[in-house]
C-alpha cells in the first residue's frame, strides 16, 4: 500500500467520522436549533446554536404550524405620552429585558385547538378503563378537556374552518392546551407574558405599529373595525412584521399571561432595565386579565403595539345557564374576538415550576373546574404525555387501552 493512498484513505475516514459527528450533534439538537450558521433565512445566533424557523406537528396529526425565532434584547414596554390613540394604563414606559424564544408564526387556529377540544370523550373512556392512573409521576401532566360545546352556534358563529383562528376560550383553557401540547411533545410551550408578546410584536420597532406611525397603513398588516366585515378572516393573509410574524395586529386579540392592572406598569417604575420574569403582573383574581393586539371590532387605535384590553369573566359568560359557569368557554361578546398564540422560550424552566405557566392560577377556577367534571361530568381529565396519542388510537380501535 502506498503512503499516498494509505493517507488519502485515512483522510476520507476521518472526513466520513467528523461528517456523522455533525449529524448527529444536529440530531442531538431540540427543533428550531443547528449547530451551523444557515446560508440563508432568518436566525438568531446563541451559545446553544442558531435559532431558525421550522413547523411543529402536532403528534398523531398531519396538523402542523410555524414557529418564529424572536431574539433576546431589551426594549420599552408600553406607549410614550405623546403616541396618538394612547390610554392612561400603557405607562409608563419600562424598560424590560427579554430572553430569546420562539413564538408562533399566528394565532392558534380550529384545525390546531380542535385536536384538543376532541380529547373529552376519549378521556372519559381512558378513565373509565382505569387506563391512564394519575401517580405522583404523572399528575404534573395532568390536563383537563372541556366538555362538548352547550351551544356551537355562538363558538362558530363566525365559521370554523380549519384555518380561522380559534376563538372564545378563556385563559384558562389557552393555559391547558399548552400544556397539553407540551406534553405529547416533549417540548415545553406556554402563553406569552405581556412583555414578550408586545416585544415580538414591535420586532425592534419603537412606533405605534410594527410598520410605523400611520394609521392609514393598516389594512396591509390587520383584519380590524374598518375592513373585517366584522368577522375573523384565515391567518397569515395580511404582511407580516419583520420577525414573521402574522395577525399581531388584528384579527382575534390574544391572551398573556399577566393580570391587567387599571395603573399600568407604575410597580416597576423606578426599578431600571427589568427582568421579563420581574415584569410579569401573576394573575391574584379572576378577572380583569390581559388580551393583547386588537380583534377584528377593534379600530385602529385599539390594535397599536402597546394597547391592552381587560377581559371581563363575568360578562362574556353572560349567556352561559350553568353553574358554576365554564371555566373553558366564555359566551357572550367580545369574546368572539379573543384567541391566543403559543410561545417557546430557549430556556424552559425546572419541571416543578412549570405548572405556573399552565395551571389554574386561583382556587375557585380550580374549584369550578372539579365541580364541572366530578359533579355534572361535563369535562374530563388525563395525562398529557408522549404515549397518549397511541393510548388514544388504541382505544379509538377498539383495542385495549
Amino acid at each position: 500500500m502506498s503512503r499516498k493512498y494509505f493517507f488519502g484513505t485515512m483522510f476520507l475516514a476521518l472526513a466520513s467520522l467528523a461528517l456523522r459527528g455533525m449529524e448527529a450533534q444536529e440530531s442531538a439538537l431540540p427543533p428550531g436549533l443547528v449547530a451551523e450558521r444557515p446560508a440563508s433565512g432568518r436566525y438568531v445566533q446563541t451559545d446553544r446554536g442558531y435559532m431558525v424557523p421550522y413547523r411543529q406537528t402536532i403528534p398523531g396529526t398531519d396538523v402542523s404550524f410555524e414557529m418564529q425565532p424572536i431574539p433576546g434584547g431589551t426594549f420599552f414596554l408600553g406607549s410614550p405620552p405623546d403616541e396618538a390613540g394612547r390610554r392612561p394604563d400603557e405607562g409608563p414606559q419600562i424598560e424590560v429585558r427579554i430572553e430569546p424564544f420562539w413564538m408562533a408564526s399566528h394565532e392558534v387556529t380550529w384545525n390546531e385547538y380542535k385536536r384538543y377540544m376532541a380529547l373529552y370523550e376519549p378521556f372519559k373512556k381512558l378513565t373509565a378503563a382505569k387506563a391512564q392512573p394519575i401517580t405522583e409521576k404523572t399528575k404534573l401532566w395532568v390536563v383537563t378537556a372541556p366538555s362538548s360545546l352547550y351551544d356551537p352556534t355562538f363558538t362558530f358563529k363566525l365559521g370554523s374552518e380549519p384555518d380561522l383562528p380559534a376563538s372564545t376560550m378563556s385563559q384558562f383553557a389557552a393555559k391547558q392546551y399548552s400544556k397539553w401540547l407540551s406534553g405529547i411533545t416533549g417540548l415545553f410551550f406556554r402563553l406569552p407574558t405581556e412583555a414578550e408578546w408586545e416585544y415580538a410584536c414591535r420586532a425592534g420597532s419603537r412606533t405605534a405599529y410594527h410598520f410605523g406611525d400611520d394609521p392609514s397603513q393598516l389594512g396591509e398588516y390587520a383584519w380590524y373595525a374598518e375592513n373585517s366585515e366584522e368577522r375573523t378572516h384565515p391567518v397569515g393573509q395580511k404582511n407580516p412584521n419583520a420577525w414573521g410574524l402574522f395577525d399581531m395586529h388584528g384579527n382575534v386579540g390574544e391572551w398573556v399571561l399577566d393580570e391587567y392592572t387599571k395603573d399600568g406598569y407604575e410597580r416597576l417604575k423606578g426599578r431600571g432595565v427589568v427582568d421579563w420574569k420581574d415584569a410579569i403582573a401573576w394573575p391574584t383574581k379572576l378577572y380583569p386579565r390581559v388580551v393583547r393586539g386588537g380583534g377584528f371590532e377593534d379600530d385602529a387605535a385599539g390594535c397599536r403595539s402597546a394597547a391592552r384590553r381587560k377581559s371581563d369573566d363575568d360578562d362574556w359568560r353572560e349567556e352561559d345557564p350553568n353553574f358554576p359557569q365554564s371555566p373553558w368557554w366564555f359566551t357572550s361578546q367580545p369574546a368572539l374576538s379573543v384567541g391566543f398564540r403559543l410561545v417557546r422560550p430557549l430556556s424552559a424552566p425546572p419541571a416543578e415550576e412549570r405548572i405556573r405557566y399552565w395551571d389554574a392560577d386561583l382556587e375557585q377556577i380550580q374549584a369550578d373546574v372539579d365541580q364541572r367534571i366530578d359533579q355534572e361530568g361535563r369535562g374530563a381529565r388525563g395525562v398529557a404525555e408522549p404515549g397518549l396519542i397511541e393510548l388514544l388510537k388504541r382505544l379509538e380501535a377498539g383495542g385495549t387501552p
